[in-house]
């Protein structure tokens, strides 16, 4: 699995609130559940949740061009 941007700064930014991923999930609306595999970096998850989630820090997901995937530049 490669790198997730969103898992890391979901969970980064969950810890700094002083938050238990329970009660993120309590106060962003989410199951607990969904809390869990998306910072585990579960690739899918829906992105409605996702944009919930990222909600609580003032971010949304938005479509971002890939600089390179395995090793090779996209055009």
């Amino acid at each position: 699995m490669r790198d997730n941007r969103i898992a890391t700064f979901i969970r980064e930014n969950r810890k700094a609130a002083g938050l238990t991923q329970e009660e993120f999930a309590v106060r962003s609306g989410l199951g607990l559940r969904f809390v869990r595999d998306l910072e585990q970096g579960k690739e899918t998850v829906r992105l409605d949740k996702v944009n919930q989630a990222l909600a609580m820090f003032g971010m949304e997901a938005v479509p971002g061009r890939i600089k390179i995937i395995e090793g090779n530049e996209v055009p």
